[in-house]
């Protein structure tokens, strides 16, 4: 019997509150710290068509137990982990590395 297909989803806020839905693609763990892979996912599929299809990579931190997704700032540190998720998610995907 064949498994069926779900889909880690997440709901994210930006500063502003507004939420934005995502598929988490997959995850790296460092020794120090633990990153996901994320494509926006639409309700609508006029939007999915128009989404560039780029890769959101966020850092996983933790505080008082509970988890929370910061955006990347050092570029370095951003581009070893886009890299990495590049070479995992290749050979599922479609991906332009330009």
């Amino acid at each position: 019997m064949e498994e069926a297909y779900n889909p880690d989803i997440v709901t994210l806020s930006d500063d502003d509150g507004k939420e934005y839905t995502f598929e988490i693609l997959d995850a790296i763990e460092t020794d120090e710290s633990r990153y996901l892979a994320l494509l926006p996912v639409y309700e609508d599929p006029q939007k999915m068509l128009e989404d560039s299809g780029e890769l959101v990579i966020v850092r996983v931190e933790e505080d008082d137990g509970e988890e929370f997704f910061v955006e990347i700032e050092d570029d370095d540190e951003y581009e070893t982990i886009a890299d990495a998720f590049i070479d995992r998610l290749q050979d599922l995907f479609e991906i332009d590395e330009a």
